[in-house]
């Protein structure tokens, strides 16, 4: 490929903090990250998707949108629908997804309406609001990149922390280099990310001809972008379906794109990560698989539901 070289209950943190201020924001997820593992039980297995990747993901998420805190169970219900499919076991017909939808979007369109007007709030929502060139977003411009943000921030996230588990689990050896060397977590996060690809695809449409490796692309085609095949590209990466956490080369995978459309949040999500591992070494001697994880069928997100873990202190 050519490519360019359970519940914790925790007060919503100012909006203030959530944008305004990348160290409390810092402060306010490693908050989280504490609360979390400290109320996990030990030796007991319990369903590490709910409990960690989607908890955490979705209360940063609750505090960049400043949403209350009592309601973000909303806003993984949301993002879930969001990319749903009939038959996929959560919806069983468009119209089921196109209901859910629309009470997300009449709560965002609320939520904007109180916050019109005040120029104070840092908060994600409040700066849409009120954009400073004046120039205001058409309902369906806001809730596409509500949506955009929603499952963008929280799914991708929360997806790759699962996928983290299961690999230490599945390459045992790379656990152990990692406890004997933690200074490799940030490392590690990276390949987790590219190992996993939480966005295994997207399309773009070309806009001039082009040949890429004797293929041809006219303009105005339209182009399927594999990331999660670019992640395993054997010209880039050795052995790349191994999980390494310290590959030489381990920032140079494409799961946040590249370019115009890199995605924005990508420090937040490794942010989150990092502070995670690094939690759980201090914590915990182990954290072990029971089940294999139980995926949810999509083309969109390569998403998990559930994977059964016991921890260690």
């Amino acid at each position: 490929m050519d490519r360019p070289k359970h519940d914790v209950q925790r007060k919503a943190v100012s909006p203030v903090v959530a944008a305004g201020n990348l160290k409390n924001l810092e402060q306010g997820i490693q908050q989280s990250v504490d609360d979390l593992l400290d109320a996990l039980p030990e030796d007991e297995p319990f369903n590490w998707v709910e409990r960690i990747s989607v908890e955490l993901t979705i209360q940063t998420l609750a505090t960049l949108f400043a949403f209350p805190m009592e309601e973000r169970a909303d806003l993984t219900r949301w993002s879930n629908y969001a990319f749903a499919t009939p038959g996929d076991g959560l919806i069983d017909s468009w119209d089921e997804r196109r209901a859910v939808m629309m009470e997300m979007k009449e709560r965002f369109e609320r939520l904007r309406e109180e916050r019109k007007n005040k120029p104070d709030g840092f908060d994600m929502i409040s700066m849409i609001a009120n954009p400073i060139d004046g120039a205001a977003l058409s309902s369906e411009e806001y809730m596409g990149n509500v949506i955009l943000l929603l499952v963008g921030g929280n799914d991708t996230t929360r997806n790759s922390m699962t996928a983290s588990v299961l690999g230490l689990n599945r390459f045992p050896e790379q656990n152990r280099k990692l406890r004997d060397n933690p200074t490799l977590v940030p490392s590690f996060c990276s390949e987790a990310i590219r190992w996993h690809t939480p966005l295994p695809q997207m399309k773009r449409t070309a806009l001039r001809d082009m040949e890429i490796r004797g293929q041809k692309i006219r303009e105005g085609e339209k182009v399927v972008m594999w990331y999660i095949s670019g992640n395993r590209d054997e010209d880039d990466f050795d052995n790349p379906h191994d999980f390494i956490i310290d590959r030489p080369n381990v920032r140079n995978h494409m799961a946040f794109g590249f370019g115009l459309h890199r995605c924005v949040g990508n420090r937040l999500a490794e942010l989150q990560l990092r502070l995670v591992w690094e939690g759980i070494l201090k914590r915990f001697k182990d954290v072990e698989m029971v089940s294999d994880p139980v995926r949810v069928r999509s083309n969109a997100i390569n998403r998990y539901s559930d994977m059964e873990v016991k921890v260690r202190r």
